[in-house]
């Protein structure tokens, strides 16, 4: 009775090692691409031309570092499942949006780098549940508008850098809820400062003056200093479209006067394959590293199934002769 019950736990052994093979593809050392560090909890996925997060990363990650790839969008639930992050890199992305509720279960970050991306807006409340958050980095981006109260529950923040985008006001009471901001870059912007909405930036950069590193290089687009701009210099009121939540009124209508008969179908992804693959977007194709990647997985579903048919052709074998 030996037989059947070693060919039992070979299929047992073999299924194992296969699961485990599909499921934890994304530290070298299991075949991934990125360099995992169990002592410091350290994932760094840096530079690898990835057009999608690796799956599987370890729950327990306290560091992530996802910087200069090729990553122009997020899933909404992309770490969701990382909550004792304290670090995240994404800059020197493609990123030209953020889903909102992206960051939401990342309560622990202390810092959070999303510059040099292609960002033109911030989804309202998006670092809301960040209240840990001590350093943000939205520099390098488009942005052209800040949505009213993006800043406020990050009162522990010490740097925030806004620099090289382009902005040319900021709500009012923008950094009055940043209590411990030590560093706070604004040039290279440009700054509008004929409006009466530039006054309030003004007057903050003069009471903080000494106080917080960078401000005074805020320039207006005539190059004036903005934290010498006077109430007759900023004396029209400018209306500026709200970027962050303005739908134009032509989508609007389309949306009301559809019905689900209208909508075409679209075509499904082939969503097993990338799931096969280990990346969590099936519309984003492998890069180089991801294909080696895949060629040995199906390498190892194939050796899998040959002996899951060997076993059987032994078990049949043996239960004949009996």
């Amino acid at each position: 009775m030996m037989g059947p019950v070693l060919a039992a736990c070979l299929l047992i052994i073999l299924s194992t090692a296969w699961i485990s093979q599909a499921n934890g593809a994304t530290c070298k050392k299991d075949g991934g691409v990125c360099t995992c560090n169990d002592q410091t909890k350290n994932v760094d996925c840096s530079y690898k031309e990835l057009t999608a997060i690796p799956s599987n990363i370890p729950t327990d990650t306290d560091r992530l570092v996802l910087q200069g790839n090729k990553l122009s969008s997020l899933p909404r639930t992309a770490f969701h499942h990382l909550s004792k992050l304290t670090y995240l890199s994404l800059g020197e992305n493609q990123l030209q949006t953020l889903p909102t509720g992206v960051f939401d279960h990342l309560v622990n970050l202390n810092e959070l780098r999303l510059g040099a991306n292609q960002l033109k807006s911030l989804p309202e409340g998006v670092f809301d549940k960040l209240t840990k958050l001590t350093r943000l980095d939205l520099d390098y981006n488009q942005l052209k508008s800040l949505p009213s109260g993006v800043f406020d529950k990050l009162t522990l923040l010490e740097k925030l850098y806004l620099l090289n985008n382009q902005l040319r006001r900021v709500p009012e009471g923008a950094f009055d809820k940043l209590q411990n901001i030590k560093d706070l870059r604004l040039n290279d912007n440009p700054w509008d400062c004929s409006c009466n909405d530039i006054l309030y930036l003004s007057k903050w950069i003069r009471e903080k003056e000494g106080k917080v590193n960078g401000i005074e290089s805020a320039t207006c687009v005539n190059k004036k200093a903005v934290l010498e701009i006077t109430e007759e210099e900023a004396a029209e009121d400018c209306v500026y479209p709200n970027t962050t939540t303005a739908i134009p009124t032509t989508i609007i209508t389309t949306l009301a006067s559809s019905n689900d008969d209208d909508i075409p179908e679209l075509p499904v992804p082939q969503e097993n394959f990338q799931k096969f693959l280990g990346y969590q977007e099936p519309d984003h194709l492998p890069t180089q590293p991801q294909c080696l990647m895949s060629i040995s997985g199906y390498l190892g579903l194939m050796m899998f199934f040959v002996l899951i048919s060997a076993a059987i052709l032994y078990v049949v074998h043996f239960l004949k002769k009996a």
